[in-house]
């Protein structure tokens, strides 16, 4: 598993990991999570954190999911942080992912800011 070395643990404060310290015996596969409009502000606060995290390190460069933390990420996945191809395997630590520029300036404007 890839460390992404410089990418925030967790969200100063709060009990939201970004990363992961070790590998996994089983990976927790990667899903789409409906976001909807009644989730906390903590929630929110922290989604919006993490794809500034992944902003500033990465850019529109493509990544390996890594140490990310599974669930975090798929908050934002199939929006904000899409596949590199369509072999996308939701269970592999080094699948390749990027962010949709787009879809990002909508969603979380501040990020650019």
């Amino acid at each position: 598993m890839h460390k992404h070395r410089g990418f925030p643990s967790r969200l100063s404060g709060t009990d939201y990991h970004f990363t992961l310290r070790r590998a996994g015996k089983k990976v927790t596969p990667l899903v789409s999570r409906e976001r909807y409009r009644d989730r906390k502000p903590a929630d929110c606060q922290a989604d919006l954190y993490f794809m500034a995290a992944i902003w500033n390190c990465f850019g529109e460069e493509p990544f390996q999911r890594g140490n990310l933390d599974a669930t975090r990420l798929s908050w934002l996945l199939g929006r904000e942080v899409v596949p590199v191809d369509e072999h996308f395997d939701n269970q592999s630590y080094t699948a390749l992912l990027k962010v949709d520029v787009k879809v990002v300036q909508k969603s979380y404007p501040e990020v650019f800011k």
